[in-house]
């Protein structure tokens, strides 16, 4: 296996604010608290210890009540003890409840915040750090979770029901795992199998603990699901200043005109109060208007009965996409937070909110983006001796680079265009000299004949083409393989996509090694 990096510029496919976020963040000091750095951790650390002693043994005794149905947690118990300690802290990504991890980035996040653990672990020997998954197990949008790509197949998972996914029960979820056993049948006796089977339980966030624990038990990640009354009592102050002042729309609101005004992206739009209300099958928008409170479904409230309701049921409120964060930060000794540019993006719209409540805002890191070349693509690129900085181009380039590069010169079109440079030349002298008023007519030739001459060397191109109709589809090929629908891999093909014999652990690792929390550089994988 080859591990290759290259400068995100060099793909031509992340804008501005997405380099910056990867390579400069200091250019955004005014929105975050440090830029993200091993040499920051410290300063991190101490401030950090401010805010988050008081929940740490609910925090633990929360994990332990969640964990409670799986069975030798070894290494993760030990982890969930460690955060009763005042000198342990958290580094953390969060995502979807993907159907079988989703696409690539889904474990690209885990491993990246692992691994960052792991090396900050070794630098700072005096304090302890926990890799954590957040599972986004309150949020509603079934339509983005409900299928996957394996193998280049749409896996989907038929349901109608509604409300935070995390609260869905398994019913039609066996056919998907059905279709995914089938697709490794060849291979009977892999671990595949195994993690397939703990694929399982009474709700699909149930079942996405099974899985991610089972992929990830051995490098200590710790899961972490916030629909949890417990939880949600920690939390508190920060609902009831919300139900009370709106304060969340105050705060992002000023933040988002300076942003604005700095040229930077509004990722995020707030609502005047930034909760839901959610049952099992119901998640719906807290609105306040004229001193009542409309839950579309349930009802209207007074200010003293939906504080009455948090109290008695505080796992009925739900922080959406801009208290989410906060509600992460206030439950948990985190440090950094690591995703993808669309989310770190509205990070900065957030630090406001964070100073309202007081609360530590973290560092925040891009995650590493990344391509896996596997080996028979590697080797169809090897037979048209296709490069790594080749796979980054148009297809369209890419052929007729190929065609030009081996045409054996008859496609070198530089005498033509030397010749058809002359003729022009020509014509325009020659009418000038015979009647210069007819200059105009002369300009409309010359660019009927530069027409001619493009559609020629157009000509020539496609017939050359044709002779080269083996290279013209592996170029195909290895571009959709790499960028298919023309989009970046690690956003449609699943992980297991990459181990077809059903044994991941050992294609785990490599991906783990390739990581680099501290570098931003676009990772090529390349298997040989």
């Amino acid at each position: 296996m080859q591990v290759f990096r290259f400068h995100r510029n060099q793909l031509k496919r992340f804008d501005d604010q997405h380099i910056n976020l990867a390579y400069n963040q200091e250019m955004y000091l005014p929105y975050i608290n440090r830029p993200f750095g091993y040499e920051n951790f410290e300063k991190q650390l101490l401030e950090k210890e401010k805010d988050c002693a008081f929940g740490r043994s609910i925090l633990a005794d929360v994990l332990n009540e969640q964990y409670t149905h799986i069975e030798k947690l070894g290494k993760i118990e030990e982890q969930i003890e460690s955060l009763r300690n005042s000198t342990t802290f958290t580094v953390t990504t969060g995502h979807q409840l993907s159907l079988m991890t989703g696409p690539l980035y889904f474990v690209i996040k885990i491993l990246q915040v692992v691994k960052q653990a792991d090396e900050l672990n070794i630098k700072f020997p005096n304090n302890h750090f926990v890799p954590v998954y957040w599972m986004a197990t309150e949020d509603h949008d079934f339509e983005e979770i409900q299928s996957f790509n394996l193998f280049g197949k749409t896996l989907k998972w038929e349901s109608d029901q509604k409300g935070p996914v995390g609260r869905f029960n398994l019913d039609g979820l066996d056919e998907v795992r059905s279709e995914v056993k089938e697709m490794f049948k060849n291979h009977p006796d892999a671990p595949i199998h195994d993690l397939i089977d703990a694929y399982d339980g009474k709700s699909l966030t149930e079942a996405t603990r099974n899985l991610v624990h089972e992929l990830f038990k051995e490098y200590g990640l710790v899961i972490v699901d916030g629909d949890h009354p417990k939880l949600k009592k920690l939390f508190g102050s920060v609902i009831e200043k919300e139900l009370k002042e709106q304060f969340s729309f105050k705060a992002i609101s000023s933040t988002n005109e300076q942003l604005k005004r700095d040229g930077g992206k509004i990722q995020v739009k707030s609502r005047e109060i930034n909760l839901f209300y959610i049952l099992d099958g119901l998640r719906s928008r807290i609105q306040f208007e004229d001193g009542i409170y409309t839950i579309d479904k349930v009802g209207t409230f007074s200010v003293s009965e939906i504080l009455a309701e948090f109290e008695n049921f505080p796992e009925r409120f739900s922080p959406n996409v801009i208290l989410r964060p906060v509600f992460q930060e206030t439950i948990l000794p985190n440090l950094s937070y690591t995703g993808g540019v669309g989310e770190i993006s509205y990070w900065l719209q957030l630090k406001g909110v964070f100073d309202a409540v007081d609360c530590t805002y973290p560092m925040i890191s891009v995650r590493n983006s990344l391509m896996w070349i596997d080996g028979g693509t590697s080797k169809k690129m090897a037979k048209i001796d296709m490069l790594l900085e080749d796979t980054f181009k148009a297809t369209d380039l890419i052929k007729r680079e190929f065609v030009e590069q081996n045409s054996e010169g008859t496609l070198d079109f530089e005498e033509l265009e030397d010749a058809s440079k002359q003729l022009a030349a020509f014509i325009n002298k020659s009418v000038e000299a015979i009647d210069s008023t007819k200059m105009q007519y002369a300009q409309s030739e010359i660019v009927r004949l530069e027409k001619q001459m493009t559609g020629i060397k157009e000509k020539l191109i496609k017939l050359s083409k044709q002779k080269h109709e083996e290279a013209m589809k592996i170029i195909e090929f290895v571009k959709e393989r790499l960028f298919p629908n023309d989009s970046l891999q690690e956003r449609t093909a699943n992980f297991f996509s990459f181990c077809p014999d059903g044994d991941y652990a050992e294609k785990l690792d490599q991906l783990y090694k390739s990581l680099n929390p501290e570098e931003n550089d676009f990772i090529v994988i390349r298997e040989i």
